[in-house]
C-alpha cells in the first residue's frame, strides 16, 4: 500500500544542521531536491558525474544564503567499490555523519521490447540504479549510523511497482530498488536510528521524461518543485519512525 503526503508543509528549519548526500544532484529532481534541502537548513553534499551542472547548483544554494556545499563528483556506471570506500571516508573526515541519503541518479536506458534489449545497456542501466545504489548505502551505513535519526530515500517507479511492457532494465531495475528498501528497512527495524523509505515521483518535467515521452507537452507535466512535500517529509524528524514504506509523491 502506497503511502501520500503531498499536503505536507515544512518548517522552514526542518533540516537544520543536517548533512545529506543527493545522488544525480546536478539536473532534474535531484537539483531541486538539493536546492530544498538547502532552503531548509541543510549542508547538501552533491553527488553527480558532470561537475558543471554541480558546480551550478553549488552557486544556485550559495546565492540563495544556504549552508557551503560539498562536491562529489562520480560516475555511477563505472564506480569501484574501493572509490566509494574512499567517498566514505572523506565524507567522514568533513563531517564526522551522514543524516540523510536520497538515491536519485538513475539511466532509463531504452524503451524497447527485451527481445531487442542490447545487453550492454542493460548491465549499464542495473549498474547505476541498482548495484551503485547499494555500493554507496552500504559504504555510508556507518556514517548514517553516527546520526541521532538518518533517512535513506530510494527513487522508485510505477513500473516499479506493476511491469509494463517495453520498459525493460527500468523497471527491472525499480522492482529491485523497492525489494532493496525493503530488504535494508527490515534490518534496521527496531535495532538502528537509520529509517529507509522509497519515493515514486510519478510524471515530473524532467530530461528523462522527455526522453521516455517525447511527443509529450512538458508544460502539461508536474514540475520537481511540486514534488518536494514527500522529499522533505521524509529526510525531516516528523518522519521518524516511518519505515519500510513505499510513498506516492503525486496523489
Amino acid at each position: 500500500m502506497s503511502e501520500i503526503v503531498t499536503n505536507y508543509q515544512a518548517r522552514a528549519d526542518l533540516l537544520n544542521d543536517k548533512i545529506i548526500l543527493v545522488t544525480g544532484a546536478g539536473d532534474g529532481i535531484g537539483r531541486v531536491a538539493a536546492k530544498t534541502y538547502a532552503a531548509h537548513g541543510a549542508t547538501v553534499i552533491l553527488l553527480g558525474r558532470t561537475i558543471p551542472k554541480l558546480e551550478a547548483v553549488y552557486d544556485e544554494i550559495e546565492a540563495a544564503g544556504g549552508a557551503k556545499p560539498a562536491i562529489l563528483p562520480v560516475d555511477l556506471s563505472g564506480v569501484k567499490w574501493e572509490e566509494l570506500e574512499f567517498l566514505a571516508q572523506g565524507v567522514e573526515q568533513e563531517f564526522g555523519r551522514l543524516d540523510g541519503l536520497l538515491h536519485n541518479a538513475s539511466l532509463l536506458g531504452q524503451r524497447t521490447p527485451m527481445a531487442n534489449y542490447h545487453y550492454s545497456v542493460w548491465q549499464q542501466v542495473m549498474q547505476v540504479n541498482v548495484n551503485a545504489a547499494f555500493g554507496l548505502t552500504r559504504a555510508m551505513l556507518p556514517l548514517l549510523e553516527e546520526s541521532k535519526a538518518a533517512s535513506v530515500i530510494f527513487t522508485g517507479s510505477g513500473v516499479g511497482l506493476k511491469g509494463r511492457a517495453y520498459w525493460g532494465a527500468y523497471s527491472v531495475s525499480k522492482f529491485a530498488t523497492e525489494g532493496m528498501m525493503q530488504v535494508l528497512a527490515d534490518e534496521v527495524d527496531g535495532v538502528s536510528n537509520i529509517r529507509v523509505n522509497s519515493i515514486n515521483p510519478g510524471a515530473t518535467r524532467t530530461n528523462m521524461r522527455a526522453a521516455a515521452y517525447p511527443a509529450e507537452d512538458p508544460q502539461s507535466v508536474t514540475t520537481p518543485e511540486d514534488i518536494m512535500p514527500t522529499y522533505l517529509y521524509l529526510m525531516g524528524d516528523d518522519s521518524i519512525g516511518v519505515n519500510g514504506k513505499q510513498f506516492n509523491a503525486q496523489s
